[in-house]
């Protein structure tokens, strides 16, 4: 919620001594952290893979605003213009800085809410989809209830203390992995700076997460600190060819939130094994082609790389034509290949011809049913032969 100064040299010496030490957190056993709340899950499956206090009720700070992301990116179009409206900012508040009456897509301000935790973008977000602050935290209570998340209550957009604005990490985790299906949601929280192009002039942004600047494999999410909640970080990566979502809440400082954020996730991505079960250009097909008696092979048309964990099964299932007839062209989609981890699908390969196939001309296809039916035709005409020839014997 409050500015703060960038210590982001320092946190790399920690996050970087955090790494160096990584094969400790290969261990089965969760790490222990300082913070009073967290969680880790699997984003592909909602799995919870280590989690403490994990349903309990705490004040989450600036991490509301995902809930304020969430409703406006569902009710209001990314190309849409707002116009800013008055902010009575308090001294050191996060603020996109807009002035009243500057016209800023919602695209701009959903940037300006998760890089720069914008207490301004919120409100600008509130009013253009509700008309007002009151009505727009009625809609994040009615998202949250039809989200399922029953430890989460909103008394505002921004995350300011309050009573009744609270969550709990397993909530947090569970909102983050829905936003992260959302492109356009996933690409602002994994974006390490931006350009907001409709205010003029228009003006670069960088993100306020120190943790998504020092960990290259880091994808996002939001960060949050009040003195209520303390330091809270929803956190997520991307390695071994999985996802995983993290929520810490109520660490006692900044570089302690990231620095265990971190120390989790790698906990997480060491129960992984990163597999290769479909390579691009692999044959996985062969369908016969009509007419000419010859095959097509049908080629993975992208490689597919999936953590999956110990114990689990990997499974292709391909799903081609056994037959197909030209014309087709080199590269045209004949099929998929699915993939997926005990049951669950986790990837959808298309396959694509490998060479072009004329269409079958007049002689090729009566070739063909000549081909098949010739036995049949000539044990036909034997048989006619000899009727006439056993027929013109009785008649004389």
């Amino acid at each position: 919620m409050r500015g703060a100064p960038r210590r982001l040299p320092a946190l790399v010496a920690v996050l970087a001594a955090l790494v160096l030490g990584a094969p400790a957190a290969a261990t089965a056993e969760p790490p222990r952290l300082e913070a009073r709340a967290w969680v880790l899950i699997e984003a592909r499956s909602g799995e919870v893979l280590a989690s403490h206090a994990a349903s309990q009720r705490l004040p989450v700070a600036s991490t509301t605003k995902l809930m304020t992301a969430y409703v406006a990116l569902r009710e209001l179009s990314l190309r849409m213009t707002v116009e800013a409206s008055p902010y009575a900012a308090l001294l050191g508040e996060s603020l996109l800085e807009l002035q009243p009456g500057d016209e800023v897509s919602v695209r701009d301000l959903l940037y300006g809410l998760i890089l720069r935790s914008g207490n301004d973008s919120a409100v600008d977000l509130a009013l253009a989809t509700s008309g007002s602050v009151r009505r727009f935290v009625t809609e994040m209570n009615r998202y949250a209830a039809a989200l399922g998340l029953a430890g989460t209550h909103y008394a505002n957009p921004i995350g300011l203390d309050h009573e009744g604005n609270y969550s709990n990490a397993l909530d947090l985790a569970a909102l983050a992995r829905r936003l992260l299906r959302d492109p356009a949601f996933a690409r602002i929280a994994d974006s390490r700076s931006a350009v907001l192009r409709s205010l003029r002039p228009p003006r670069r942004i960088e993100t306020l997460n120190d943790f998504l600047l020092a960990v290259p494999w880091a994808t996002g999410v939001k960060t949050g600190h009040t003195n209520g909640a303390a330091y809270v970080l929803v956190g997520s990566g991307r390695r071994k060819g999985v996802e995983l979502i993290s929520a810490v809440l109520g660490a006692p400082s900044e570089a302690s939130r990231d620095g265990e954020t971190l120390e989790l996730l790698e906990h997480g991505f060491a129960l992984y094994r990163k597999r290769l079960p479909v390579r691009a250009g692999e044959a996985l097909a062969t369908p016969s082609i009509r007419y000419s008696g010859d095959e097509l092979t049908l080629r993975a048309a992208r490689s597919v790389a999936v953590g999956v964990r110990r114990g689990r099964r990997l499974r292709v299932a391909v799903r081609a034509p056994g037959e197909v007839e030209g014309p087709i062209r080199r590269g045209a989609r004949l099929g998929r290949a699915l993939v997926s981890v005990d049951g669950r699908r986790v990837a959808a390969v298309p396959l694509r011809a490998g060479r072009g196939v004329a269409e079958a001309s007049t002689l090729d296809k009566l070739r063909s049913f000549l081909g098949d039916k010739a036995l049949w035709l000539v044990l036909a005409l034997s048989a006619i032969l000899v009727g006439a020839v056993l027929g013109r014997r009785l008649i004389r």
